[in-house]
């Protein structure tokens, strides 16, 4: 089974969906590299909106696939990693066109990170999210804790990121990490969110993110992100973080 799918649909979007429904949408090198490959089509398609998900209706994604990446022990190893994905979220971030985390179930760690990079968050009523890496001795290490302090009211984002905790989709919304809360058929809900966006021109939805983006150019952004990466790096590479990932694995 393919980790990935990258679906072109009629209403004039690409869908990306993580395919590893029985590693709750891990993450992995595979579904780094077709992430890419999304982003790519984007551009060259020039369609009008990027959605990202996860299959099945459990898990949008459970962040990085400790299984794969607790073999990377050393701070040059974990860096290689940790690098590799925020430069993907960076161009996610920066893509010219809107994105969208259609998150139809639990996102967790990197999963948050994930969807903090895209310009919306749809969650299904009644999931959980949180940024978790705390409690494995990390801290964000794709730089989704710079882009939830630069977007999120900065209190707000301290606390999620410091609490390392799951919140219910009502907490969510009311902090500023979710945009809307649907029930019923995932794509649905998202084409019905996008519509007002999709029936315009293409290039008039470019020349408005490409205000974001000028904006997170000239504040250096992409600089910032690079520290934590760094940051992450030196953590990872920590006794603590070992055995705090070896006891997780134990308990599963």
């Amino acid at each position: 089974m393919e980790p990935y799918i990258i679906e072109k649909r009629s209403d004039n979007y690409i869908l990306f969906t993580i395919n590893r429904h029985e590693k709750r949408n891990a993450i992995s090198f595979e579904v780094m590299d077709g992430l890419e490959k999304a982003i790519n089509l984007a551009k060259e398609q020039n369609v009008k909106a990027l959605v990202i998900t996860g299959a099945g209706e459990s898990a949008f994604c459970s962040g990085g696939d400790l299984s794969v990446f607790h073999g990377l022990k050393t701070e040059e190893q974990a860096y290689g990693m940790l690098s590799k994905m925020s430069n993907i979220l960076y161009r996610l971030l920066t893509l010219e066109i809107p994105t969208v985390a259609l998150m139809n179930g639990v996102a967790v760690g990197g999963g948050c990170e994930l969807a903090i990079s895209c310009d919306y968050r749809i969650a299904k009523e009644g999931i959980k999210a949180g940024f978790v890496q705390g409690y494995l001795a990390i801290t964000s290490g794709w730089g989704g804790g710079t882009m939830l302090v630069e977007k999120m009211q900065s209190n707000h984002a301290e606390q999620m990121l410091m609490e390392a905790k799951l919140n219910h989709t009502d907490k969510l919304l009311q902090i500023g990490f979710i945009d809307s809360v649907y029930s019923g058929d995932s794509l649905e809900a998202c084409e019905q969110f996008l519509k007002n966006m999709t029936d315009k021109q293409v290039e008039v939805l470019k020349a408005y993110k490409s205000i974001l983006i000028r904006k997170w150019e000239q504040s250096n952004l992409k600089g910032r992100i690079d520290e934590e990466v760094r940051r992450c790096a030196v953590l990872w590479a920590d006794e603590a973080h070992h055995e705090a990932v070896a006891n997780f694995i134990a308990k599963k």
